[in-house]
């Protein structure tokens, strides 16, 4: 049994994790806020996932936490449960761990049946199209606090929704109403119930429909016109000097992280300067508390229609996890267990779910990060997640000093550093399908729906894959009369028997991407053939489709009077034929070869 922890490389682990930890807490409070949970969000997710993923995953040097893929789905999940629960996040907390919580028990399955190998099938097209939407909805989803506007804070813009919020609240009054058992008589409460509406509560009402209408891409560049009229010069200033920080102090040295570097500097002038600065919501000072109200407030009914939001995190996470698996394999000439692997992170986010953190993922650049100071082993990994908690412990209150607008600009340069440069520039190199589906996912998980935009890549590359399969088994696939000629030193035929035999060879799997091409290519066999010879040698695969073509097939040349043989079959093959009985059934098992030659031999 292996040593479950190896203290000989203690002194690289700590190193490691504390560098990684510093290089984690930037990104960490930035994606809590982009999430729409707030900061500590961030950071739950970032100690729970970073302590639990190393303790039981299968990747030693990993760093895990949230990320920018993960952060981006997160933030459409929980924009659609806010929306549907009344704008309240309180309200809708609950079933957002609910949501979280699923992913992560999904992600403990996934590794118990051992579905991680399965994942290197992913198309890249897909992936290269959904990381390039990340990028975009980040980029584009900052542009307002990037410019210090808020659409909850412009006075204006709230009063277009009062009409709508009015209707909003008198639907809600009519529902509690109807729910009451609302008859007739009682009609005059629902009329008193909608004169006490305040003006406080159109105005709540009236934020909450201006929240949603900016939300997302499209909300975003729906009010991106009152931003550039409404600048905050201020914020826009702090958030520029933070990415002039990044970008620039990389330039000097690559030792000290330098999104760490932006974030102490430009919070601690803006500070020390008194700058009339908007702050990052308030840090919970305090142990993390568990959320126990998502177990008491539990419900089937509120969970079922975000199981597949559920799933999807699930499965970005393993592919987000399992692909820096393979970059730190690389680095550390090592070799990861990635069924362990998808384990740790499942209950690393089902413990950041229960505590009210963000799910995370394997961090690319947190690994590296970790591997380059001396990180070795699963020790690394705790150690971070250790660090910021002593963090969140000891300067909670100093970071909800931190500017929106440093970790607007955190962001603006997460946005631009995760999409992929390389899938874009291969672009007029690739084929015209693939660069459909990338675009295809591009724009869809950019201004439509991440989970959906996803499953309609793989559906349309899996379409687009068995009709290449189906037109290469094609085109490699043929009817000819017998060409005895190799035989005919060993077995010699009449020319009247020769003339009666044909041969039908498949060249590919027999699958239901070729079944009608299949039945064509039957259709093709002479009339006077007396014996048809189906040639499986290369047919490493039958499905129920292809099994029922055959089915088809075999038949209605046996209704026209010939007999049909088989030869090379493979054994899987053979036992599946068997399993149906198509064999004896339809074709005898004295019908079935080994070979040409044996086959032959027999008609002679």
């Amino acid at each position: 049994m292996k040593k479950w922890f190896d203290f000989s490389h203690l002194r690289g682990d700590l190193l490691g994790g504390i560098t990684a930890g510093v290089v984690a807490l930037p990104l960490a409070l930035a994606f809590g806020v982009s999430s729409g949970l707030g900061p500590s969000a961030g950071l739950y997710g970032a100690i729970f996932v970073s302590f639990f993923a190393s303790l039981f995953g299968g990747t030693a040097t990993q760093i895990s936490g949230p990320t920018a893929p993960m952060t981006a789905v997160s933030m459409v999940v929980i924009a659609g449960i806010v929306s549907s629960s009344d704008g309240n996040i309180d309200k809708a907390l609950p079933i957002i761990l609910g949501v979280f919580l699923i992913a992560g028990l999904l992600q403990i399955g996934f590794g118990l049946l051992k579905i991680g190998k399965y994942i290197k099938y992913m198309p890249y097209p897909v992936v290269s199209g959904f990381m390039t939407a990340i990028g975009v909805i980040i980029l584009i989803t900052q542009i307002l606090p990037f410019l210090g506007y808020y659409p909850t804070e412009d006075a204006k813009y709230v009063s277009e929704f009062n009409t709508s919020a009015k209707e909003v609240i008198l639907d809600k009054i009519l529902i509690d109403e109807s729910s009451d058992g609302l008859v007739l008589e009682d009609f005059k409460n629902t009329i008193d119930k909608a004169q006490k509406v305040t003006s406080d509560q159109v105005l709540e009402e009236s934020k909450n429909l201006a929240a949603k209408n900016a939300s997302g891409v499209i909300g975003s560049l729906r009010v991106f016109p009152r931003a550039i009229q409404q600048i905050d010069w201020l914020e826009l200033i702090l958030a520029l000097v933070t990415i002039f920080i990044i970008y620039g102090f990389k330039r000097i040295t690559t030792k000290i992280p330098s999104t760490l570097v932006a974030l102490l500097v430009v919070s601690g002038g803006a500070v020390l300067l008194g700058l009339d600065y908007r702050p990052i919501q308030t840090i919970p000072s305090g142990l993390p508390v568990p959320n126990l109200s998502i177990f008491s407030e539990f419900s089937f009914s509120s969970l079922s229609p975000y199981f597949f939001s559920a799933l999807t995190l699930a499965l970005l996470g393993v592919i987000d996890t399992l692909l820096t698996s393979i970059v730190a394999d690389n680095m550390t000439k090592t070799r990861h267990e990635s069924n362990t692997e998808l384990v740790g992170q499942g209950i690393g986010n089902s413990v950041a779910a229960i505590f009210g953190g963000i799910p995370g993922a394997g961090a690319t650049i947190r690994t590296v990060v970790n591997i380059n100071a001396g990180g070795v082993t699963r020790i690394s990994g705790m150690v971070a997640g250790i660090l910021l908690l002593i963090i969140l412990l000891a300067l909670g209150p100093i970071a909800s000093q931190i500017p929106a607008a440093v970790l607007a600009g955190i962001l603006i340069t997460v946005g631009i550093g995760v999409m992929d440069y390389k899938g874009l520039k291969a672009v007029p190199l690739m084929p015209r399908p693939e660069v459909m589906i990338m675009i295809v996912v591009l724009i869809l998980s950019s201004v439509w729906n991440l989970v959906y935009a996803v499953g309609i890549g793989l559906v349309i590359s899996s379409l687009i894959f068995m009709k290449k399969m189906g037109d290469l088994t094609n085109d490699n696939s043929s009817v000819s009369k017998l060409d005895d000629e190799s035989f005919s030193s060993e077995v010699k035929l009449n020319d009247g028997i020769k003339k009666q035999i044909s041969v039908q060879k498949i060249n590919g799997p027999l699958f239901f991407g070729f079944t009608n091409e299949f039945q064509d290519l039957a259709q093709k066999v002479p009339k006077d053939s007396k014996y048809v010879v189906l040639d499986f040698i290369n047919v490493g695969y039958i499905d129920q489709s292809g099994l029922f073509k055959l089915e088809d097939v075999v038949s209605e040349m046996i209704k026209d009077g010939k007999e049909v043989f088989l030869i090379n079959t493979q054994e899987e093959s053979l036992n599946l034929l068997e399993k149906i009985n198509l064999v004896p059934n339809l074709i005898s098992k004295k019908h079935v070869f080994e070979n040409m030659k044996d086959l032959l031999i027999s008609l002679k």
